[in-house]
């Protein structure tokens, strides 16, 4: 029996092996570039480093593998988080960016391209900006009057002895502008640093064990901030069965992925260099590439890459579509047992049926939700005199209808250092950068007269307590976009003091109580649709069931490896929306889709593949002929303007519009199921491979996502023309009363008409009334 180590220790010699080689690494990068410049440009070739994880390496044989072939990438600070350029104020400020190496790779080399300008007024002798890693000083920038007021482009040299697996770049600036005394936050001293800087990394691979325990590893690693680009593999003609697997699949690995995103394509019967995902079941698999083992059941084993053996293959088998399916279900959720190079007849236990927006990365409908399910007690808490932002992601269901409402309740409780007497700090409450409201933030009892209110809060605290506070307000649901972000800023004041007397106190603490909670269950779902917005933001109507258990992908009957990596890559992103695998979502060819014809449909292909686009051209908004495209659009102005200042002519309000292009183009549209007028169409066509590549890029750039709207957005590499289209129709439901003044709301003559028959009902009441009263009166007399 072979003997296996255990995991801990597996991770525990990898790390070593890790270190070891960087150190070696870098040692070679010193004397290489000490005999020729530009050795690093030109490597030689050497043995990969392939030894087993199992046997711990001696240091001769690290320095005899550590020349793997190298690479070279770089993020930039808006790809690692950092939303919007940002400036350093005051004699000592420091801004962090964090940034993580994957466990697959040692780093060899790191440089960072600063984009920064700062304050003519500094003193050259006094002032610098500190570069630190992990906080190790790596690097000092002076700041010279030469260059002070312009933009600037520095390269800095990090040593990757420093670099870690999770790391924090920090910007330290210390400014000064004056020999005497100074004011600390004087207007004078400034940094601005540009989110466009970066930072390069140059990595050599490293093996690992084949073990399912690892995973997800090495097929994604969470310290890895780039986009996942996963290939699958299939056979020469894989059936709906296998595609429903690998959608399962993918949808896991774009949950995993996140706000990296994540793309899959697929290859039929090649094995790209690289990890690879590979589905087979005893009749439909690759032929001639892998020795598959023989399937007893449903089946995940991890192998090494028969090609190059530093990459490696999951493997995800059964001898059906049926065993498949549980597999790639089994691996999706997470199911205990998957350890080893093999697992067989992997069992699933009966899963709990879904219900409406129950998705894991949603916010709850039927309750209020309290900011510590959100977020994290440290990302909760801040400290400093000028603190970072409290940050909340959120994703709400696109089709929460707010007409008339004041907002969404939010009960909001909180905690600071209080101020030393009374002055200007307050808590700014912020939705994706857009002001909601404020609150003071108040002195200590004593320090000023406070109202009862506040006296009662605080007179249980004492001095070096934190202060409470508790505020309700409403938020405006307009700001609450599908994809939201919370932010809480405690601005605290800098008490002046005078002249030579003012001293940084950076003391302070505050934080939001995990105990606040947001609630939406008050407002019904209603949406008018098509509405390709909440298509690209959230993967709706799709993503209403978690696991698209009412959704079907109607692939062309004859479906390319192209369009089968664009079905996998939406499959990520659904994953990535709700939070969970899409085990229950269905996928059929167009000359089957009758059968789903009780479910929302997915609907993919080119023009001259997908036989449903000529099938159903009356019933959309958009046709392809060629290179002709077609679109019937409404009118705007008779839509959207008052009815007393719409046109008064008898001319149509829709028009038809042919155009003829020869570029690149992707349409994603919306339209009524001519299946089930309860259901719903997504469109997303493309005849070429560009215009598919563009589409997938579209919907993974946060920059173009907000610009896909209405019923039909034509897409052109970052450009998006959105179009509403003719019919539009309503999914959802209202209580009686809300939906009886949402009618009335909307058409005019309909509100007062009803005005009119009322008044003659209540007229026709009282006369029989008061007839009756006069009948009484003279039957008196």
């Amino acid at each position: 029996m072979k003997h296996t180590r255990p995991v801990s220790e597996y991770k525990g010699i990898f790390m070593f092996k890790r270190q070891l080689l960087a150190a070696v690494m870098f040692g070679a990068a010193v004397a290489t570039t000490s005999m020729a410049p530009d050795a690093w440009a030109q490597p030689k070739k050497s043995k990969s480093l392939l030894t087993e994880v199992a046997e711990t390496p001696t240091a001769a044989a690290v320095a005899s593998a550590a020349t793997p072939q190298q690479r070279t990438y770089g993020f930039t600070f808006k790809q690692l988080g950092v939303t919007q350029s940002f400036q350093l104020r005051g004699i000592d400020s420091i801004y962090s960016v964090p940034f993580s190496i994957p466990a697959d790779e040692v780093v060899t080399g790191v440089k960072i391209k600063l984009d920064f300008s700062y304050s003519p007024s500094l003193l050259t002798n006094l002032s610098h900006l500190k570069i630190m890693l992990n906080g190790e000083v790596a690097q000092t920038i002076p700041l010279p009057k030469e260059t002070a007021g312009t933009a600037l482009i520095r390269e800095i040299a990090i040593d990757p002895r420093l670099v870690s697996d999770f790391n924090q770049l920090s910007l330290q600036f210390i400014g000064h502008y004056t020999l005497d005394c100074e004011d600390p936050f004087h207007s004078s001293l400034w940094m601005n640093v540009s989110n466009l800087s970066s930072v390069h990394f140059t990595v050599a691979p490293l093996s690992v064990v084949n073990d399912l325990a690892l995973l997800p590893g090495p097929f994604f690693d969470r310290r890895d901030g780039r986009r996942l680009e996963r290939p699958f593999v299939f056979g020469a003609n894989p059936s709906v069965a296998t595609l429903e697997a690998a959608g399962i699949v993918a949808s896991w690995f774009g949950d995993l992925a996140s706000y990296r995103g994540a793309w899959f394509p697929a290859h039929l019967n090649r094995l790209p260099n690289d990890n690879l995902v590979v589905f087979a079941t005893s009749d439909d698999r690759p032929q001639g590439l892998l020795n598959l083992p023989t399937i007893n059941g449903p089946t995940v084993s991890v192998v090494p890459h028969p090609v190059d053996p530093r990459f490696k293959v999951l493997l995800v088998m059964g001898r059906d579509g049926t065993e498949l399916r549980t597999a790639a279900t089994s691996l999706g959720l997470g199911k205990p047992g998957l350890a080893g190079q093999t697992v067989s007849s992997v069992k699933l236990d009966n899963l709990k049926p879904r219900v409406p927006y129950d998705a894991p990365r949603w916010l709850p409908s039927d309750r209020a939700v309290k900011f510590g399910e959100l977020a994290t007690l440290q990302d909760l808490n801040v400290r400093g005199l000028t603190p970072d932002l409290v940050r909340l992601n959120m994703t709400t269901p696109p089709d929460l209808f707010a007409w008339n409402s004041p907002g969404v309740p939010v009960n909001l409780k909180y905690r600071y250092t209080p101020r030393p007497k009374p002055d200007k700090s307050n808590l700014n409450v912020l939705v994706n950068d857009k002001y909601v409201t404020s609150f003071p933030l108040l002195a200590y009892p004593g320090s000023s007269a406070p109202d009862s209110v506040v006296a009662g809060l605080v007179a249980k605290f004492g001095p070096g307590d934190l202060m409470p506070g508790q505020a309700s307000f409403h938020m405006p649901l307009v700001h609450l976009r599908s994809r939201s972000q919370m932010q809480f800023h405690f601005n605290f004041d800098y008490p002046k003091e005078g002249a030579c007397r003012d001293v940084v106190l950076d003391n302070m603490r505050a934080a939001v109580d995990p105990e606040s909670a947001i609630d939406i269950s008050s407002f019904p779902h209603y949406i008018k649709m098509p509405d390709v917005s909440a298509f690209a933001n959230t993967g709706f109507p799709f993503t209403r069931m978690a696991d698209l258990s009412e959704t079907a992908v109607v692939m062309p009957d004859s479906y390319s490896s192209g369009d089968i990596g664009t079905y996998l890559t939406l499959m990520g992103r659904m994953g990535q929306s709700t939070g969970l695998p899409v085990y229950g979502v269905s996928v059929t060819r167009a000359a089957d889709v009758q059968k789903v014809a009780d479910r929302d449909i997915l609907l993919l292909g080119g023009p001259a593949t997908q036989p449903l686009f000529k099938d159903w051209a009356k019933s959309m908004p958009f046709s392809a002929d060629g290179e002709t495209r077609a679109f019937s659009l409404t009118d705007l102005r008779r839509k959207y303007l008052p009815w007393y200042e719409a046109p008064k002519d008898d001319k149509p309000s829709t028009v038809n519009l042919s155009a003829v292009t020869l570029a690149r183009e992707a349409v994603v549209f919306g339209f009524q199921s001519p299946l089930n007028s309860s259901r719903s169409v997504v469109a997303l066509t493309s005849d070429r491979t560009t215009g598919q590549a563009d589409l997938l890029n579209a919907l993974m750039d946060d920059d173009v996502v907000p610009k896909i709207q209405g019923g039909i957005s034509v897409i052109r590499g970052k450009d998006v023309d959105a179009m509403e289209g003719v019919s539009t129709y309503y999914i959802g439901s209202l209580p009686p009363l809300l939906a009886v003044r949402w009618a009335l709301s909307n058409n005019i003559w309909m509100a007062a008409l009803l005005i009119v028959l009322v008044a003659i009902i209540l007229a026709g009441v009282f006369y029989t009334l008061l007839r009756r009263q006069a009948g009484k009166r003279s039957g008196g007399k």
